[in-house]
């Protein structure tokens, strides 16, 4: 069975991604630091807002605002 279509607006995503085999992807405070750091330089060359964030040790969750093409139509 296929998936369904994406939704093609702009507006929030929801982005989760976690470890492979729920691995730590944080080890400590500088790597959360250093994604964040990552995070914004996306954010400013995808132009994408991130509205909230929750980094944990095995995985993360983003709230994004698009606000022109969809997240996945992008290039720098």
């Amino acid at each position: 069975m296929s998936r369904k279509l994406r939704i093609e607006k702009n507006g929030f995503y929801h982005i989760i991604n976690r470890g492979v085999a729920r691995s730590v992807i944080f080890k400590d405070r500088d790597d959360n630091l250093k994604f964040l750091e990552i995070l914004q330089e996306a954010s400013q060359d995808y132009e994408f807002e991130i509205c909230s964030y929750c980094l944990m040790s095995n995985h993360y969750h983003l709230l994004m605002k698009i606000k022109t093409k969809p997240l996945w139509t992008r290039s720098p």
